[in-house]
């Protein structure tokens, strides 16, 4: 039993490592240009098989030694690849194009030491789940095809440099050769080019301050390049010795003669992104202060992290930090600079019954927080309504600090004030800035307490709340382990059709993460989806199948789906359903044919194979490739009937069963030879159309 549990724990280590080794390649986030593609693309495979480190992860069976043998070998090529992706993202950009071959030699290297790793882990031994499976053997074909398979490097841009390399004339006259190599290698600003020189020096470090032909040979041609760029750009150069950098021999003081010393800028003064002296410093949800322009670029990009550590950014939204900005005034000041300004910023056009009503808003916190409860309800009504009409409003109710009185009020015993509030926040959360305010201020506790015992649309509206939350990844998470699942599937029963819809598309997003699966099996979800998808005029069809079509692909899913007897609806739904239900129930058939072939025979005799050549033929793209698995299992099936019978009353088969067999075979074939030739990264399940809000 001591062994047992100490092979569990070693399971879970290993697997946790592997996530986190995945996660900090992930956190790269930029490469440079002559390496983006390959190696943006490498780190995209690796991020795909996280599910699979989780499941492994959350396994109650110990693991084989092969298999540990073959995660601790993925472990040291996760190692080697990172060190690989970090030289992509920081290294020398001229290193990169100018040593290209053994650039290529290194990528193939750990593509190869991750094939190997990844192949040798024994995936039918492992209990996961048959996504995750598909989702594994993807990423390995991928990496196969990847093998030897850089991207061709830019040849001109090579010879460029060797010809800068050699060329003896003077610059004047390279001027077209050295555009076109400052433009590709990205080396058209001061910024770019003190980056190369740092990248280049700690080339040297690690060489152990041996420069070595080719960092001699980098940094002849870095001289050429900043030297060309200081000459067509020379204001913009004199500006930042001017302003921003340590070490200048000097500036003019205000009598116009003396040459002082430039002061070295404080490091708690300078934006951690642009290291410049900051003019507009603004605070994110971690504590951390960038410079605005550069934070804001961050987040146009699409990063969720806070760059400096790395830290979940709960909420998008910027504070202006006005004590650092005055102390870099004083500072300026007193070491005889000018304080830089603030780049002026477009203000918004307001409406006026906007304006008037986001002057009132501290009133309304303030009743929210008196001990009236007649007035506590007013204020959450107004709030609902202000909240409800427009964005500019939301982003000022959100500023103005009202969340977290409303989130005080959520555990009221007044049903109208609960009813108010749980319903301004979730007006209040269709800013994507808001979300994580409202989370990391503690509501979701709140919002399911309202979803177990509030009125019908009080529970309505949490469960459209925590829809509209669980659109972030990190909080469908929170969300599951709040408990949340059991209301919504007694909602999904109990509600009306608006309130079945959000219960629904709550249960969809949040079933997206694997761990949540399992509790809205536990939580008796399966009858009531099965419910739905057979009562006559139902509404609910498209909702619940897609539902249905996430949970199948889970091992308890897949049993509580047989065990309510699904194929014969699913059977029927590929014969008469839209083209989205056809999809979703192939999708529900190919889970349940892996977890059980006694569910592909039923729907043999139901007739399925009429209807899955239809939709080969006229599917949607998903559709096919549901429809080729599940007639590629069909004519295994059929095979292994056919083994089983003895010769003689094989050949007393009637003929049509002999044509469905051979056409079902034949298509599946076809179909799958048209899969193989094309790669494409493992699909999302369909989503269903979010509630009008």
């Amino acid at each position: 039993m001591a062994e047992s549990s100490a092979a569990v724990a070693d399971k879970e280590a290993i697997s946790q490592c592997l996530i986190d080794a995945v996660n900090e390649i992930s956190s790269v986030v930029t490469y440079r240009a002559a390496v983006r593609r390959p190696y943006c693309n490498l780190a995209r495979r690796l991020k795909l098989l996280i599910p699979l480190f989780e499941e492994i992860k959350e396994a109650k069976e110990p693991l084989p030694e092969d298999t540990i043998g073959a995660l601790l070998s993925l472990k040291d090529g996760l190692g080697s690849t990172m060190e690989l992706l970090r030289f992509g993202s920081e290294g020398s950009k001229i290193y990169l194009v100018l040593e290209r071959e053994q650039i290529i030699e290194m990528y193939n290297e750990v593509t190869a030491q991750l094939e190997q790793a990844l192949s040798a882990i024994p995936l039918e031994k492992l209990v996961i789940s048959d996504e995750v499976k598909e989702q594994v053997e993807l990423v390995l074909a991928q990496f196969q095809r990847a093998k030897g398979r850089l991207d061709p490097p830019d040849v001109e841009l090579h010879e460029d440099l060797l010809c800068l390399y050699n060329e003896s004339r003077s610059i004047d006259t390279d001027v077209a050769l050295l555009r076109r190599l400052a433009e590709k290698l990205e080396l058209m600003k001061i910024d770019d080019l003190t980056q190369e020189s740092l990248a280049l020096h700690e080339m040297v470090c690690s060489n152990g301050g041996d420069t070595g032909e080719s960092i001699e040979k980098i940094a002849m041609l870095l001289k050429k390049i900043k030297d060309f760029v200081q000459t067509e750009n020379p204001m913009d150069c004199a500006s930042r010795v001017r302003n921003f950098l340590p070490g200048t021999s000097g500036h003019t003081s205000s009598d116009g003669n003396q040459k002082v010393p430039i002061p070295i800028v404080p490091d708690d003064f300078r934006c951690p992104i642009s290291l410049d002296l900051m003019k507009d410093p603004v605070i994110v949800s971690t504590g951390q202060t960038y410079e605005r322009t550069c934070i804001e670029k961050w987040l146009e990009a699409g990063h969720r992290t806070c760059p400096k550590t790395q830290q979940i950014l709960t909420s998008s939204t910027l504070t202006p930090n006005y004590v650092l900005r005055s102390l870099i005034a004083q500072w300026c000041e007193v070491n005889g600079i000018e304080p830089p300004k603030p780049p002026s910023r477009p203000k918004k056009v307001i409406p006026s019954s906007s304006t008037e009503e986001c002057a009132q808003l501290e009133v309304l916190i303030q009743k929210l927080a008196s001990g009236n409860i007649e007035e506590r309800r007013a204020a959450a009504l107004e709030i609902r309504l202000l909240a409800k009409r427009n964005s500019d409003n939301r982003v000022a109710i959100a500023e103005a600090g009202a969340i977290p009185f409303l989130v005080r009020q959520l555990g009221t015993t007044d049903s109208s004030t609960q009813e108010h509030v749980v319903t301004a926040l979730l007006n209040l959360s269709i800013c994507e800035e808001n979300k994580g305010s409202i989370v990391s201020l503690g509501a979701v506790p709140g919002i399911v307490h309202v979803l177990r015992i509030g009125s019908m649309e009080a529970r309505e509206n949490a469960a459209a709340t925590l829809f509209s939350l669980s659109v972030i990844d990190e909080f469908k998470v929170i969300i599951g382990a709040s408990g949340a699942i059991p209301p919504l599937v007694t909602l999904l029963s109990e509600g009306s059709p608006r309130g079945k819809k959000d219960a629904a598309t709550a249960l969809f997003n949040l079933c997206i993460y694997q761990g949540n699966k399992g509790k809205a099996v536990r939580a008796g979800v399966v009858p009531t989806l099965m419910q739905l998808l057979t009562e006559p005029g139902s509404r609910m069809v498209d909702e619940a199948l897609a539902v249905l079509a996430i949970l199948a692909s889970h091992s308890e899913g897949r049993t509580a789906i047989g065990v309510a007897r699904a194929v014969p609806v699913l059977v029927e739904l590929v014969r008469n359903g839209s083209a989205r239900n056809k999809e979703n129930a192939a999708a529900v058939l190919v889970h349940l044919s892996t977890g059980d072939q006694l569910h592909l025979v039923e729907a043999q005799e139901l007739g399925v194979l009429e209807p899955l050549l239809e939709m080969v033929r006229n599917g949607t793209d998903r559709g096919k490739r549901k429809a080729a698995q599940l007639l590629d299992r069909l004519g295994q099936c059929i095979d292994q009937q056919q083994e089983a019978l003895p010769q003689v009353e094989a050949e007393t088969l009637g003929q049509d069963e002999v044509d469905s067999q051979a056409q079902a075979e034949v298509v599946a074939q076809a179909q799958i030879e048209v899969l193989a030739q094309v790669e494409e990264p493992l699909e999302a399940p369909s989503t269903v159309d979010l509630p009008n809000i």
